[in-house]
């Protein structure tokens, strides 16, 4: 049993030095952990000695106390109630009211939207891309360049099913939630919302990030105990789970990324009773992921002015954000994040704990060897063909073409660009793996295209995120315009079915001589001449 703290003594240990804080009526001992804290000192230092509660859950999914803290920092209850402390993470400008979500009928929509409400910070995280944003743009612009070809007086009466199924789990549609960070900071229940939206809509796979502001326990437990409202024309009121994928960063500690992968992996991780040993040839128990993506286009952060020029307040929910599955350093650990002089970006702090010496020969056997052999391996930022077909030599399960979405490094080819490529320099590569395509898809248009191309799916990032902002009901509308447009798209071009699609629906020749001819590693007529600096 806990032992009982009077609300004097916890009041005297507010410095570095000492540093506790109520929450829930429970009293923590955060000084050791403060000078690793993601948002700096500062923030914990207004709330030392005192109640936190209303700040830790304005920002802070439930679980995070206990994966953070060893059990050692739980020091014993409230003999009474604490004052609450002040300093609360509280908005500084008055918002107008948010669009009605019936007015929004894009995805364009959501992001103007989003502008009129969610805090500057958020905005910059969410929007921000490398550098001058060339990428960014052209991820989107490039699907324009691209033209239709379609096919006209043929029957299309026949309703479309986009039901597929992506790494052997069954979808209700190609179009994926791509892995986004901190949704906590557009909503209170940041990913939880997302998976409760793909499951309202019968089974969309999602991508939870190792920096989503909830774990992917969290995320699985919520989609599971959603109840999605009857669907007109379901009579069995039959619902299906969507799959979850683990987006992985892999930590500089790699004991750090073992553990999470066994906590999501192992038998135990699912709830089997290890005590009924009645029946030696059941199958193992599913893990909680159902495939986990290897992310590897951000080695190190990516400079995104935005996010650097906003600052963040010391008492902005935006700054205060932990993610639970991953260990977060501060680059400058005895200050906060609002004196790094290279600016405030909340990417560039978060991406601190990222481990940027992965490789084929090690870091894909390694991974091999800690998933189940059901769980796929799948390579996230593919960006080459010369990539694309050493990735498959290697043995993944799947790649994903992406840049992350012109947030890593500026002037990279569009997304859709190295899809060409794959066509053009190493078209094999479709036939040994499932291929899918990230970055730049705003219309269901898109989501044709490059199905077209070969994509068995295509992921939606920052157009979600925008969504979030309406909670669930946003995530779940913002999908539904995508699916409308796609099926739009597919009787405008004379096909009903997904299998239907294919490259000929689609004139590329605007954008052909963008696309490499080889994968030869040498430029095609400059002359490497090695520098004798």
């Amino acid at each position: 049993m806990l032992p009982t703290i009077s609300p004097l003594e916890v009041s005297n240990h507010n410095t570095l030095a000492s540093l506790w804080i109520a929450i829930d009526d429970v009293v923590y001992d955060f000084t050791e952990f403060a000078p690793t804290h993601p948002g700096g000192l500062t923030v914990l230092l207004q709330h030392a000695g005192r109640d936190g509660t209303a700040a830790y859950k304005a920002v802070h999914s439930p679980s995070l106390l206990k994966s953070t803290l060893p059990v050692s920092k739980n020091l014993g209850r409230l003999s009474s109630p604490l004052p609450p402390s002040s300093a609360l993470p509280t908005s500084s400008r008055n918002n107008p009211p948010k669009p009605p979500l019936s007015s929004l009928i894009s995805v364009n929509d959501f992001r103007l939207a989003a502008h009129t409400f969610l805090p500057p910070k958020t905005l910059a995280f969410i929007s921000s891309a490398a550098t001058d944003c060339h990428t960014h743009r052209r991820n989107n612009s490039t699907y324009s360049d691209i033209t239709l070809r379609p096919r006209v007086l043929v029957d299309v009466s026949a309703p479309v099913s986009l039901a597929t199924t992506i790494l052997g789990q069954p979808v209700s549609t190609p179009i994926f939630v791509s892995p986004t960070s901190l949704g906590k900071t557009v909503h209170p229940e940041g990913e939880l919302e997302i998976a409760r939206a793909c499951k309202d809509l019968a089974g969309v796979a999602q991508i939870v990030s190792t920096s989503a502001s909830f774990s992917v326990a969290d995320v699985v437990q919520a989609s599971a105990a959603h109840n999605p409202p009857p669907q007109p024309g379901n009579d069995s009121n039959t619902t299906t789970t969507p799959p979850i994928f683990l987006q992985l960063y892999v930590d500089k500690h790699a004991p750090t990324t073992e553990a999470l992968l066994r906590s999501l992996t192992s038998p135990s991780s699912s709830g089997a009773d290890d005590d009924d040993d009645d029946d030696d040839d059941a199958p193992p128990p599913p893990s909680k992921i159902k495939a986990v993506f290897l992310t590897v286009d951000a080695p190190v952060p990516g400079k995104r002015e935005a996010d650097e020029r906003t600052p963040s307040s010391s008492s902005s929910s935006t700054t205060q954000t932990l993610t639970p599955m991953a260990t977060q350093l501060s680059p400058s650990p005895l200050s906060s994040s609002s004196d790094d002089p290279k600016g405030a970006a909340l990417g560039r702090l978060m991406a601190s704990y990222i481990s940027p010496a992965l490789t084929y020969s090690h870091t894909l056997p390694w991974l091999r060897s800690l998933l189940p052999p059901s769980v796929p391996l799948v390579i996230k930022g593919i960006q080459t063909a010369a990539d694309a077909r050493r990735a498959v030599e290697a043995g993944v399960d799947g790649i994903v073409v992406s840049n992350h979405g012109g947030r890593s490094l500026d002037t990279v080819p569009a997304s859709v660009l190295v899809l060409l490529e794959l066509q053009r320099c190493c078209p094999e590569v479709f036939d040994r793996v499932e291929v899918f395509v990230e970055g730049g898809v705003e219309r269901g248009v898109d989501v044709f295209k490059g199905l077209c191309l070969g994509a068995r799916g295509v992921g939606v990032g920052r157009g979600v995120l925008y969504g979030l902002g309406y909670g669930r009901e946003g995530v779940k509308k913002v999908l539904e315009i995508l699916n409308d447009e796609l099926v739009t798209t597919m009787k405008m071009c004379g096909v009903t079915r997904l299998d239907e699609l294919h490259p000929g629906l689609l004139n590329t020749r605007a954008v052909d001589h963008l696309v490499p001819e080889s994968m030869s590693e040498e430029h095609p007529y400059a002359k490497w001449r090695r520098s004798k600096i």
